[in-house]
């Protein structure tokens, strides 16, 4: 696999781009005739990962994202569902050969095939979640879509810890998918801050190897519960959901990802969110007005609200959530910085 880090080169804010967007779009007089040209001729495409558009959060949320830009700009719309990895190829080449202006990769694994068409396609514009691309030399029609997702495991790791401590142990777990830099970015927060708001709490890590099976997630789930986690963070997608519905149905707690999944379960903490859909506008409204920052990445993060948390269980106390609060003001001060490497 592409050797990443996370080097980043620029920073979009997200109220100043959609400023920006909304000035562009009230332009002087006569814009309208071109603007109605372009929006009738423009077409984004989306590729998801293998999870499809039915995950509950990291894809959807990008096909939201794409449906937001049809509305709001008049562009058409492309979706293309990869089903296995064996589609990424097929998909691209539909995508770009139905003429779409910039096509969006939907996650880390399909970093190998932008690159592939990126390169045989210069004048497409080409972008992707969850990758850095200025890190490994980006051609200038590319951008990477990146997110602070240590941040937000930070401050959901904080209150991990302080649950475990209230019943009475010091074990949480972490459900990861595959084992790729975006997975690992939020066990290294969650893991950093976790240690750091209750010394001495341990954090058990192992991996379903699916984005897809909840059975497989619920397996390591209770494996980590049964040694000894009373927290159980996913971070697998829609096979994670099997991780927070084992966590609930042995009393214990769980923690979602990517979008607020405080109704899948019973006993749901609250949620590290990434808003996904947010980055897929950014790139597409770049593109639409000519303003493709190609060769670098759009960094979402706490400052800029691209990640955070979803809702809190009421139960939580409030000095928990002030604590939580304490360090993401240090986190957006610069003076917390989590990890994104998952530490030994």
């Amino acid at each position: 696999m592409r050797s990443r880090t996370r080097t980043v080169v620029v920073l979009f804010a997200a109220a100043a781009t959609v400023a920006l967007v909304a000035a562009g779009c009230g332009g002087g007089g006569g814009g309208d005739n071109t603007t109605t040209t372009q929006k009738s001729s423009f077409k984004a495409a989306l590729v998801t990962d293998i999870a499809g558009l039915n995950d509950n959060g990291f894809n959807k949320n990008q096909g939201v994202g794409l449906n937001n830009m049809a509305s709001q700009l008049g562009i058409t719309p492309i979706t293309k569902i990869s089903h296995s990895s064996s589609d990424y190829d097929p998909n691209y080449n539909a995508a770009v050969r139905a003429g779409a202006n910039i096509v969006i990769a939907a996650g880390f694994l399909l970093g190998d095939t932008m690159k592939k068409y990126a390169k045989q396609f210069p004048k497409v514009d080409f972008a992707i979640t969850d990758d850095p691309v200025s890190a490994v030399g980006g051609y200038k029609n590319e951008i990477g879509i990146t997110y602070a997702a240590q941040e937000a495991g930070c401050l959901v790791g904080v209150l991990a810890a302080k649950q475990a401590q209230q019943m009475g142990g010091k074990a949480i777990g972490a459900v990861g998918g595959i084992k790729i830099p975006p997975v690992d970015s939020y066990i290294a927060g969650y893991q950093y801050c976790a240690n750091k708001a209750v010394p001495g709490t341990k954090t058990l890590v192992q991996y379903s190897n699916s984005f897809t099976d909840e059975g497989k997630c619920a397996s390591v789930a209770q494996n980590e519960i049964g040694s000894g986690a009373e927290v159980v963070f996913q971070v697998a997608g829609l096979c994670g959901d099997g991780a927070l519905k084992k966590a609930s149905a042995l009393g214990k707690w769980g923690i979602g990802v990517d979008s607020d999944e405080y109704t899948v379960a019973k006993n749901i903490l609250t949620s590290a969110t990434k808003k996904t859909d947010v980055g897929v506008e950014h790139a597409i409204e770049d593109s639409f007005h000519n303003k493709f920052p190609g060769g670098t990445d759009i960094v979402l993060n706490l400052k800029n609200d691209g990640v955070g948390v979803g809702k809190v269980s009421p139960k939580v106390p409030k000095a928990w959530i002030d604590l939580m609060n304490k360090y993401k003001s240090q986190i957006i001060a610069g003076t917390l910085k989590p990890p994104v490497a998952v530490s030994k």
